[in-house]
Order: C-alpha cells, then sequence, then structure tokens
C-alpha cells in the first residue's frame, strides 16, 4: 500500500512542530461504519492511524475496530457522545432519524461533486453549520470530515428500469435523503449495514441496492444476483464521512494533537478520492467482461423525475425541520455562486 499520505504529513509535522511529551499520550479507540477491505471506504481510516502514529512521534494512536468489534455501527454516534467510546468512523447519513438535517452533511441528491463540496465544507460556512448541527442536537462529540469519494452507482436492479411504474413497489436497499426520493416513487427502502445487503438480496428480502463506487460493490458480490447496473448516482454524486470524538477528550487533548488529527484528516479527504477515482474503471471493464452486467443510463425523463420529486422532498424536509431548512439555504445560496464558476471554467460534459 502506498504511504504517500504519511510520509508527507510526517515531513511536514517534523518541520513545523516539537515532538509531544510522553505525558501526552493519547489512544482513539475508533470503531468504523465499513470493513477496512472496502477500498475508499472503509480503507482510508488505517492509513489515518498510520499518519497520526508518524506525525505524533508515537504519542498520538488510533487503535480501528472493523464494524460491529467494538459497538455496531448505527450506534457509533451515540457511544462517541457519551464517552463509551472516545471516537468512531462513520458517515453522518445515519444519523437520519436523530438529527433531520445530518443528511446534508454526507450526501445530497443532485448536489455537490466532491470539489464543491469541500469548498463548502471549508471555506463556506460548511464546517461550523456540520458543528452546530451535532451541538445543537446534544451530542458531546467534535466532527471532522475524513474521507470522500466521488458519485456511487445508482443501483442494482434485477429487471430493467425504464419509468416510474418499473420502480413501484420495489423492495430496495437505499440510503440517505435519496431513500425519500425513492419512497416517493413507491420503493419500499430499508437501509442496511454493506455486509446484510447480499444475504438480503439473496433471500428475496429485498429486490434491488444501491451502496457505493463499482470498485467497492464488486466486494460485496451484487453482480453475482443481479445484473443491471445503473448510472449515474444522481442520490451521491460526492459522500462524505466523518471522524467524530468525545468533544471533552477533544477538549482535553493538546494543540499538538489537536492539529495532527485535523491536518490527517483533511490530508485523507484527498487521499480517498484520489484512490476512489483510480480503481473505479477497473471494476466496470470487469462486470462487462466477466460478470455479465449490463451498465444502464438513466433516460433523461428518469432523471428529470428524479430530480423533481427530490425538489418536492427536500421542501418537505425543510418545512418540517428548521436546521435543515437552515442548512439547505447555505448549501444552496454557495452553489448558486459556484454554479457561475463551473459553467464557464470547466469543459462541458461529452
Amino acid at each position: 500500500m502506498k504511504k504517500t499520505l504519511t510520509c508527507l504529513l510526517a515531513a511536514a509535522t517534523m518541520l513545523t512542530a516539537p515532538v509531544a511529551h510522553a505525558a501526552d499520550k493519547m489512544l482513539l479507540k475508533t470503531p468504523i461504519a465499513f470493513s477496512t477491505a472496502l477500498p475508499g471506504l472503509g480503507s482510508p481510516i488505517p492509513r489515518v492511524a498510520e499518519a497520526l502514529k508518524t506525525m505524533s512521534g508515537g504519542t498520538l494512536r488510533m487503535k480501528v475496530y472493523e464494524p460491529g468489534k467494538l459497538v455496531p455501527a448505527f450506534e457509533i454516534l451515540d457511544a462517541v457522545s457519551s464517552g463509551k467510546i472516545n471516537s468512531g468512523y462513520t458517515t453522518a447519513g445515519y444519523w437520519a432519524g436523530k438529527i433531520p438535517a445530518a443528511p446534508l452533511f454526507s450526501a445530497v441528491p443532485f448536489g455537490p461533486e466532491a470539489g464543491e463540496y469541500m469548498a463548502w465544507l471549508y471555506y463556506g460556512n460548511g464546517m461550523d453549520l456540520y458543528q452546530e448541527m451535532y451541538d445543537q442536537a446534544g451530542y458531546n462529540v467534535k466532527v471532522l470530515p475524513c474521507a470522500i469519494i466521488a458519485p456511487e452507482t445508482s443501483g442494482w436492479f434485477a429487471n430493467e428500469i425504464n419509468s416510474a411504474e418499473d420502480l413501484n413497489g420495489l423492495k430496495m436497499r437505499f440510503f440517505g435523503l435519496g431513500g425519500k426520493v425513492m419512497q416517493k416513487l413507491g420503493v419500499a427502502t430499508s437501509l442496511l449495514p454493506g455486509g446484510e445487503i447480499f444475504p438480503a438480496l439473496e433471500k428475496g428480502a429485498i429486490d434491488a441496492t444501491e451502496f457505493s463506487m463499482p470498485a467497492i460493490d464488486a466486494r460485496l458480490g451484487f453482480h453475482k444476483l443481479v445484473k443491471f447496473n445503473y448510472f449515474p448516482g444522481w442520490h451521491q454524486q460526492a459522500t462524505v464521512f466523518e471522524l467524530m470524538i468525545n468533544k471533552d477528550v477533544w477538549n482535553e487533548a493538546s494543540e499538538q494533537h489537536q492539529a495532527i488529527i485535523e491536518s490527517a484528516c483533511k490530508a485523507s479527504m484527498a487521499d480517498s478520492f484520489a484512490e476512489g477515482e483510480a480503481i473505479q474503471h477497473a471494476a466496470l471493464i470487469d462486470n462487462i467482461e466477466n460478470n455479465g452486467v449490463e451498465m444502464k443510463q438513466w433516460s433523461p425523463e428518469m432523471l428529470e423525475l428524479f430530480r423533481t420529486t427530490w425538489d418536492d422532498v427536500a421542501a418537505e424536509e425543510a418545512a418540517n425541520d428548521e436546521y435543515f431548512a437552515k442548512v439547505l439555504a447555505d448549501m444552496t445560496e454557495f452553489r448558486e455562486g459556484y454554479a457561475l464558476w463551473k459553467r464557464n471554467a470547466f469543459l462541458p460534459r461529452q
């Protein structure tokens, strides 16, 4: 495995900061929501752990626990907040049932791509709103974006989907705000952890699924059961993953350790994005040539249906939750400004 992230951060740290004293040693016990075997999804956090150790001269360490080994994936937020564990790696979209605005910090239908998402988080109001969301909801956590991936596939289906009627009545694993769109179109959605999706498909508990990027989906074997893979991933053009640290633990950490953690996570955002972008084409080729998968593109009519349905969902969510409305309005304002740059600076899509 390449060690570019660790080496660069370590060199920068040795040039700019003294080594922390032994008395300042810190161990982050970090359960994760995604297997480290999943490239771009779970693989970033072991590299972050390695970087923390190297950059701190061994005074700051992270022990990574695979999904379910310390606490269940869907319980990480509560466990970190209560102090049961002092950190966790997951995605904010898992907390939609607790905090309606949380999915806006994970993935937004027809939302920002990775570059734009990071621009809003780091140089717009995104990070202030992200932390404020947890604070006002009563969670005792410090949140740091710590990985990001580019577009996901739109889903795996047993049959072609050519109209809204073909969706109606399906049982499908679906994530985040996109799941609410699918519900409006008659799909019965459920949010299953990655490891539970294949058995659910195999047993017929669900008819279809989305999970992540092609190289990640390949590890879970969806192509063995369902052969129609749809693009583009309108529901997740980019997905952000978070490192949460118990706020008391964070506040007691030295400024050096705080800076190292923040720097490692920022570097991981770039590193995880690059990893994800580098490995998808091989998975697509393998699906077509060896797995009998048919790659399908949504028709303009279906994409417009998804978009208009998302507009309805967004309006309803904003009407039902004041903080959702606040975050969505800020993101929308930022995106309206960014659109001027995007239209003029980037080549048109072919």
